[in-house]
């Protein structure tokens, strides 16, 4: 009798463990079957701004920085057209010709437009692309099905980010890596917003110790069929042969009508 229950029990715990994992593995496949419900296909129109902000260096001696720009977008059969107000044109020539007078002049300008040109934007306006390449090689960990986001229901995706995700070159130099991927999703499957983290450390040209910690935050949106990027905010530091730096940059998306 006693070994009859030992048996049921332990078949209860496989069957319940079973049932956990494929629970946990549905918000993985609305995730999935939501993003290939978006293909990206309606036209769109939108205003695109960056904000960033960077330091170099320490104490007295560092060297702080903090730019902005705004262009406009239009997404289409015929293509991706950027469109760069004159008013940026100007700043952008003025700032080129500080830099030819004084190599030590400021740019943020120049240092914002860089954070708009077309690939950088491709996965703002058309954001299953790059979410789905980076799911391919994330790790599925759990799912959180009681949880919010900006106060309403939603389900918590936890992955762990592979060193693979580097480049073979990359992981010659590191020595350790930790990396995560949090995705909320509505009970549609659509995502709602991300956050991944990933930590690097390591040693180059044998001698050159160095640590890097880049922190990414998505917010997204639904504009027709495409899965837009709202709102990214990116935090990067790093430090390396006596140099330390930080740079955080801010995207927003406002779809025009």
């Amino acid at each position: 009798m006693l070994v009859k229950k030992k048996m049921l029990l332990l078949l209860a715990g496989t069957c319940f463990s079973v049932f956990n994992q494929t629970a946990q593995a549905d918000g993985l496949a609305d995730l999935k079957a939501a993003l290939t419900r978006l293909p990206g296909q309606t036209p769109m129109k939108a205003v695109v701004e960056a904000k960033t902000w960077s330091r170099q260096g320490e104490g007295k001696d560092a060297e702080e920085q903090n730019g902005q720009a705004s262009i406009s977008i239009d997404d289409s059969p015929r293509g991706l057209q950027l469109l760069y107000s004159k008013d940026l044109l100007t700043r952008l020539e003025t700032e080129e010709r500080a830099k030819e007078k004084d190599p030590k002049a400021k740019t943020p300008t120049i240092a914002a437009i860089r954070e708009v040109n077309s690939s950088e934007l491709r996965p703002l306006v058309s954001a299953v692309g790059n979410l789905s390449r980076i799911l391919e090689k994330a790790i599925f960990k759990s799912e959180k099905t009681d949880a919010t986001y900006n106060g309403k229901p939603a389900r918590l995706l936890s992955f762990e980010i592979p060193v693979e995700k580097l480049s073979e070159k990359d992981r010659k130099y590191v020595k350790k890596f930790e990396g995560s991927l949090d995705v909320w999703i509505g009970p549609d499957g659509i995502p709602l917003a991300s956050r991944m983290h990933q930590a690097i450390s390591g040693r180059a040209f044998v001698v050159i110790s160095f640590e890097t910690k880049n922190e990414e935050e998505l917010v997204y949106g639904v504009s027709g069929d495409r899965l837009v990027v709202t709102r990214k905010e990116s935090k990067n530091s790093g430090s390396g042969a006596g140099e330390k730096g930080e740079m955080r940059v801010i995207k927003t998306l406002q779809v025009q009508s």
